[in-house]
């Protein structure tokens, strides 16, 4: 992956909140597509393993969260999650995590993952097909970053985590503001 790349065109399968329909699971199937998600924004995108597993969910995902805030002040309309997993999974995940800021994006069939480059066996910890870990600032469907962990590769024995954090996010975006700036 690298800067310039327009993002793949694809539909996301969601489950929203409608609170119009009665009983315990008040959701209802909404087809999203990249259009959707990132057409006329600057986003930060930011892919993971799985929802619920440790690193992302102890600090990937709570770092992006809790520091929206500084990425709005630069200049970041949205900040997504996704994940190779089933809307009902990212939409727990979600609640779980008492998100308000960041949005997850299901890519269940992993079609947006495998086209971006970035889908990977993980069989040996039993997770079949996945992402490999990687953020991005995406600007109107356009990556502007691209931040990707060491070592892709099928089946590989570590989680590596580092390069694709929010604070490293951050820090590009605030040194790139500057220098636009200058």
């Amino acid at each position: 992956m690298k800067t310039g790349y327009k993002l793949p065109q694809v539909t996301f399968h969601t489950r929203v909140r409608d609170d119009s329909i009665a009983g315990p699971n008040p959701y209802r199937w909404q087809d999203m597509t990249t259009d959707d998600y990132f057409k006329g924004k600057r986003v930060v995108l930011f892919s993971l393993p799985g929802a619920f597993t440790p690193t992302c969910s102890t600090y990937q995902l709570p770092g992006f969260e809790n520091g929206f805030e500084d990425f709005r002040a630069q200049g970041i309309d949205a900040i997504y999650c996704m994940s190779v997993n089933d809307s009902f999974v990212m939409n727990k995940w979600a609640e779980a995590q008492e998100l308000k800021n960041v949005q997850v994006i299901p890519d269940g069939s992993g079609e947006f993952t495998r086209r971006m480059g970035m889908l990977v066996r993980k069989d040996n910890l039993g997770f079949g097909l996945r992402s490999w870990r990687y953020a991005a600032v995406i600007n109107d469907g356009v990556v502007e970053a691209w931040f990707e962990e060491p070592g892709l590769s099928d089946n590989h024995p570590e989680d590596p985590y580092g390069v694709s954090s929010p604070e490293t996010v951050l820090n590009w975006l605030v040194a790139a503001n500057a220098e636009a700036a200058a």
